[in-house]
């Protein structure tokens, strides 16, 4: 994956990048604001050997360095914490008291550094100012041979306990800014995954990766799709127009030498806007002047006639069982004066209808009757209706619906038409979000004048 291919995938995953940043600076924000605030006090304490004699006091000094993690150790001592207790009255334990203290060694001197950490600024100072007097004199007795009133080290506190006003946890502008980061790095990681586990279409490369077909044009999702699904209830500018009318040229380039009069439209499964894809097509041919007949081939589940606001009743099963004349089972559409042949009624064997000798007569006879028949047909891979009628048409164009069809369902619904020696006009790829418009060759998406469009 290239540069450029990563940020195709930000910009197609930026509301998934957008909601882990969210998710992680939000959760901080929550602890950062609700966590109780704590302060420290640091002391330190210098130690140093005391020896009059250089040679005893070289000596005495190397021990001291050998011991000074050891001197650090005493200052959680139970006998020195509970001496600190005592003192200022703490209503504490030995072992929560020795929780707020830190002591350290610091590196390459003798000196100790004592840190307490308290929710009050003052309790921490006082803490620290009797602990670290205290660790002093308790080195200066732990350190005085028996028998003897001199002690061999000399500890005393070189920087008193000091108040600090500002709290060390939390650290507001830290905490949001790695929460921000993190957030951002989980989120283009996740994006990222997402992407490369992603097997549906959602680019032009995809298409190319399954199939020798063309994308013949890439239609934009419309929120107003379920209100107004036909281009008869749009304007002439919108973007669904302009979209259908791009795919209603590119099909005039398919084969110059013998122009396409019959065609297949169908998907890998339910669901891609085959059914829309089909009647948006037809009206397109008829309002450029074209003599068109669109057919309801889905003998299981029709749905065009109900697009059209039409009767479905008498229509494609009709005819093929001789009950109704063909010319009086064809219905126009007042709007587009597109001509429509509904499924009719539901037979029990409909694959079998369609591969008859009559069904593919009759499709003949359509095809030179009309400028262009266009069959809407069910999706191949339930069932193999849609193979059946693309031999006896002159192709197929398949739809894909963006982030929903697979690259393999896909790849099998092409080779499907393949294999009965259909031909596969191109694909279409549906539905596709504004965000991915640069993944594909053609989009039109909204201007904001109202009615107005423009070309991406």
């Amino acid at each position: 994956m290239d540069f450029k291919q990563i940020i195709q995938v930000l910009r197609r995953r930026w509301m998934t990048i957008a909601v882990l940043f969210v998710i992680a600076v939000g959760a901080s924000a929550a602890y950062t604001f609700t966590a109780t605030k704590q302060y420290q006090s640091s002391a330190t304490i210098f130690i140093s050997a005391n020896m009059r004699d250089a040679s005893d006091n070289y000596a005495a000094t190397y021990a001291i360095s050998t011991r000074m993690e050891t001197y650090a150790d005493l200052a959680t001592s139970g006998d020195l914490l509970d001496a600190v207790r005592s003192e200022l009255g703490l209503d504490l334990s030995v072992g929560s008291l020795a929780d707020k203290i830190d002591s350290e060694v610091v590196p390459a001197t003798s000196q100790i550094r004592l840190t307490v950490t308290d929710r009050n600024p003052a309790v921490a100072q006082t803490i620290n100012a009797t602990l670290s007097q205290k660790l002093a004199d308790y080195l200066g007795e732990v350190e005085t041979p028996t028998g003897t009133t001199s002690s061999q080290i000399i500890a005393r506190v070189t920087d008193p306990a000091d108040h600090q006003s500002d709290p060390v946890t939390p650290r507001t502008v830290l905490n949001l800014v790695v929460a921000g980061l993190l957030g951002l790095v989980l989120g283009i990681g996740l994006a990222v995954a997402r992407d490369v586990l992603d097997r549906s279409v959602s680019s032009l490369e995809h298409v190319e990766e399954v199939s020798n077909a063309p994308v013949l044009a890439s239609i934009g999702f419309d929120s107003a799709m379920k209100k107004s699904p036909l281009l008869t209830d749009l304007g002439a500018f919108a973007p669904r127009t302009e979209a259908f009318r791009l795919l209603r040229t590119n099909l005039q380039f398919l084969d110059l030498e013998q122009q396409p009069r019959s065609l297949v439209i169908t998907s890998a499964v339910p669901g891609e806007g085959k059914t829309v894809t089909s009647a948006n097509l037809a009206v397109a041919l008829a309002q450029a002047g074209r003599k068109v007949l669109l057919v309801d081939g889905d003998l299981r589940r029709p749905r065009v006639a109900s697009l059209l606001d039409l009767d479905g009743a008498v229509g494609l099963t009709s005819v093929l069982v001789g009950t109704t004349e063909l010319e009086d089972a064809i219905q126009v559409h007042a709007e587009s004066g597109l001509n429509f042949l509904a499924s009719g009624p539901k037979p029990p064997n409909p694959t079998e209808i369609l591969q008859s000798r009559v069904t593919h007569d009759l499709l003949k006879r359509l095809r030179d009757d009309f400028d262009m028949v266009i069959v809407d047909a069910p999706p191949l891979l339930p069932v193999a209706d849609a193979a059946v009628i693309a031999t006896a048409t002159d192709g197929a164009i398949v739809v894909a619906r963006h982030g929903k069809t697979t690259r393999d369902q896909l790849r099998e619904a092409v080779s499907r038409l393949e294999n009965v020696g259909a031909r596969v006009f191109g694909v279409v790829i549906n539905m596709i979000p504004r965000r991915a418009a640069n993944s594909y060759y053609y989009y039109y998406y909204e201007d904001a004048t109202p009615g107005g469009a423009r070309k991406k």
